[in-house]
Formats: C-alpha cells, structure tokens, sequence
C-alpha cells in the first residue's frame, strides 16, 4: 500500500490532488480542519476512483495536533510511512498592511507557513530512511510576485518557496524531493469574492484556471517520473506572471 497525505483536502485544489492521488493507486489521508461533510464528500470521490482513504482532522498551525494525529497513525501503522506530502492548506485574510492587526498576519503565517514546517518536519524521518519521497508544496503567484493586500499571505508563501530551495539541497541525496506549485486565479472557493470578468482580461489565457489543472502538475511532481527535478516552483497561472 502506498500512502500520501494531502494537507487542506477537503475542498478546490485539494480536493483535485486527492482525486488524481487515487487514480495513481494511493491510499490518501485527507487532512481537513472544519468541514467533515466535504471531507466526506473528497473521500466518496477517491473511493470512485478504485482506491481508498481516510479522514484525518488536525490543525496544520497547531504543532500539538500534528504530532499526535500523525504519530499515532505511525504507530498504528507500522512498517508503513507516507510516501507523498502534499502541503496545500491555507488560508488569506487580505487586507492593506497600514489596516493589519497582529491576528491578520499570525493566523496567515501560522497557518500557510508554521503548517508546512510541522508536517514535513513530522513525516521527513520516514522518507529519509526509505530513501524515497515526494514533498509538493502549494504556494501561489502571491509568493513569486507579491499582491497588494496580501503582504501576509505573499510573505508566507514566498517563505514556503525559499524553504523548498533549501530542503531540496538537504535532502535530494536521499532521494527525497522538493518542489512547489504555484497556482494563479483558479476557480475555488478561496478566489470566491474575486471578479472573474474583471481580472481574467489580465491574463494571456483570458480565464481562471481549475483545480484540475493545479492538481495535474502537483501529481506529476509526485510521481516516478519526476525524479530529476527537485527545488523548482512550477506556476500554473495562465501567462499571467512569466
């Protein structure tokens, strides 16, 4: 049984990334945080595709609940590791930095970026030992660019790009890699409150993206055939920022 585990999966990218998971043969533990019901529903699809998974609800920002969530399905599972990380969840509390209270900037950083730190620190063992991994990390043009009115989540991702640089050098000898997905607009329920009509004219393809499309070069950053590349950020943007 191969294992991965995909951060944030209950709902858009995450989501898609549990779906293609299945479809490679992976038994996906789906991390959420509130919502059990679409969880459920990113389970049912998983099972649709031949495979299975289970639920595992933590708070990736809370490094209590990580260690105790992962280290008992270690336990319970022995001679078994997860194979696959899939750093997806986040969140955005967008506001001009002149407007920003402390809470804006701690729960962005905490959960973007302390949530990347928690679950590969706690899964990194593992793949070491084995000598094989796969770590992707979802970032966003947020991170290689810069938005107004989100220095918290642009400082959180653009932290998430550096440490993927430097994790790749650490470990690559291992057979270990690190890579990054940045996604541009796409259609989930995080872009919600953004005006596609209005912002698709600044993109070479004229639309938002979807999931689906993130979730396939996620996976091929998962997968066997992507053993030579370690270190880099795929953007998944449309030609909006080259």
């Amino acid at each position: 049984m191969k294992y991965a585990l995909v951060t944030g999966g209950s709902r858009g990218i995450g989501r898609a990334v549990c779906v293609r998971l299945a479809e490679m043969g992976y038994f996906v533990l789906i991390n959420y945080l509130s919502n059990e019901e679409e969880a459920n529903n990113t389970l049912n699809l998983v099972r649709g595709k031949g495979s299975d998974g289970m639920l595992m609800r933590f708070d990736v920002a809370d490094c209590a609940q990580v260690e105790s969530t992962l280290g008992n399905w270690q336990t319970e599972n022995p001679g078994q590791y997860i194979e696959v990380l899939i750093n997806n969840a986040g969140i955005r509390k967008d506001t001009l930095l002149m407007w920003m209270e402390n809470h804006h900037w701690n729960e962005v950083l905490n959960t973007n970026l302390n949530g990347f730190f928690f679950v590969t620190r706690m899964l990194l063992k593992d793949m070491l030992v084995k000598k094989y991994g796969r770590i992707v990390n979802v970032v966003s043009l947020s991170g290689l660019k810069g938005l107004p009115g989100q220095v918290n989540y642009s400082a959180a991702k653009a932290g998430i790009i550096g440490a993927t640089k430097a994790l790749a050098q650490e470990i690559g000898k291992k057979r270990v890699t690190v890579n990054a997905v940045a996604p541009g607009f796409i259609k989930t329920d995080m872009t919600r409150d953004l005006d596609e009509n209005e912002l698709k004219g600044l993109i070479p393809l004229n639309r938002f993206g979807l999931p689906e499309e993130v979730a396939d070069a996620v996976c091929f950053l998962a997968s066997e055939k992507a053993s030579y590349i370690t270190g880099e950020v795929i953007s998944v943007n449309g030609g909006l920022y080259t």
